[in-house]
């Protein structure tokens, strides 16, 4: 991902399990504002979740907020590496 070039595949797999229609400038703004601290401190982690589901338009719980944040941590993943990031969560 470091053309600065969205891959059409990921948008498409996002748009699908969202059942929305998200741009990719909405996914290039999301992901210009996080900075590897945000992975490392839960405030700014949560920040993000919900802004994430404010641009899907999908309603996130506490619990479910809890639950992400949990594996965030628990996943060891480095914070510099946005791929793993996407990787992990096409996954979901």
């Amino acid at each position: 991902m470091s053309n600065n070039k969205f891959p059409k595949d990921a948008l498409n797999k996002i748009n699908r399990k969202a059942g929305k229609n998200i741009t990719e400038n909405q996914i290039k703004r999301l992901a210009g504002s996080v900075k590897p601290s945000t992975l490392q401190s839960e405030a700014q982690l949560r920040q993000l979740i919900k802004q994430v589901a404010s641009v899907a338009k999908l309603p996130v719980t506490e619990s479910t907020i809890n639950d992400i944040v949990s594996a965030v941590k628990k996943s060891g993943m480095n914070p510099n590496n946005m791929e793993a990031l996407m990787k992990m969560m096409m996954k979901k």
